[in-house]
């Protein structure tokens, strides 16, 4: 599949506008990615072929409250190639490419993953923590680096094969949690993970409208949350997924809650920690919920 797309990499990756050529000075493809979760994505298939600006980054940093300012501005009008997350997520990118001028290669990892919101629900556009999105995110951008430096053609396959071929090893050890876990049930405090559950055969059994107050910054009703707090009192849920990005007074009684019950609890964040990459990073958050699953 990689290789029959690199083939064609002359055409646009999705959401592409044609006519993007490569550095006048003959330097590194300019990269501009909406989170450092995709900017890790092309360094990885792109190495030093590519300069990649990262534009949410801070870990301490809730990413909804994220403020672009003249400098971001600058850097989408220069790029040659944006991974933006798209789904509402960083909508912010899109407004300012309208006013950038010019031509760049745009990829939008929601689009790309196909992924729609449920019949009378919302799309969960934490696409990052779906491996296959991941991958066909990696192959996009292979596409649109080899279209836009086609000298480099042959190196971008190469690390998009290799990143590739790990994120296989992760949902590999993701398909063994789910042979011996599928079925039991998880609290999360946001979305966030959903996908990454998922994949394992775990189900969600916090309200929805719970995690949807959570992620929307509105209020959580008495009734529903202690709803979610029985969930920890009763031992209904095997483990917490936390979002640790993200915390307020609402959250932190759910953390408290589960700790209280001695259910384990599983940080997730929204960007990559200082000092880690994707996979690194991914591949640390299967483990936890693993080992916390099993009791080790």
């Amino acid at each position: 599949m990689l290789a029959a797309l690199l083939a064609c990499a002359s055409c646009a990756s999705s959401g592409a506008a044609s006519g993007a050529t490569p550095a006048a000075d003959g330097g590194p493809v300019r990269v501009v990615a909406s989170t450092n979760v995709w900017g890790d994505v092309v360094r990885q298939v792109a190495g030093d072929r590519a300069s990649v600006v990262s534009l949410i980054s801070d870990p301490d940093q809730d990413p909804h409250s994220y403020e672009a300012d003249a400098k971001v501005q600058l850097a989408l009008a220069k790029a040659q190639v944006v991974v933006e997350n798209g789904g509402g997520y960083d909508d912010f990118v899109r407004q300012m490419l309208a006013s950038a001028g010019g031509s760049r290669r745009v990829i939008d990892a929601v689009e790309v993953s196909g992924k729609t919101a449920p019949p009378g629900g919302e799309l969960n556009e934490h696409v990052w923590y779906d491996l296959p999105t991941v991958e066909e995110v990696a192959t996009a951008v292979a596409t649109a680096l080899s279209a836009t430096d086609p000298a480099g053609a042959t190196a971008y396959q190469q690390g998009a094969t290799r990143f590739i071929g790990r994120l296989h090893d992760l949902e590999q050890r993701d398909r063994e949690i789910g042979q011996a876990h599928a079925g039991e049930g998880v609290g999360i405090t946001e979305p966030v993970p959903g996908y990454l559950l998922a994949a394992t055969g775990l189900v969600d059994r916090t309200p929805h409208a719970f995690s949807e107050a959570v992620e929307e910054g509105t209020d959580v009703s008495p009734a529903v949350l202690h709803e979610t707090l029985e969930l920890y009192s009763r031992k209904r849920v095997a483990v917490l997924v936390y979002n640790a990005q993200t915390t307020g007074t609402t959250t932190e009684r759910v953390l408290a809650a589960a700790r209280s019950a001695g259910v384990p609890v599983v940080p997730v964040t929204e960007t990559l920690p200082a000092g880690q990459d994707f996979l690194t990073w991914m591949g640390e958050t299967v483990s936890r919920l693993g080992h916390a699953l099993d009791g080790t």
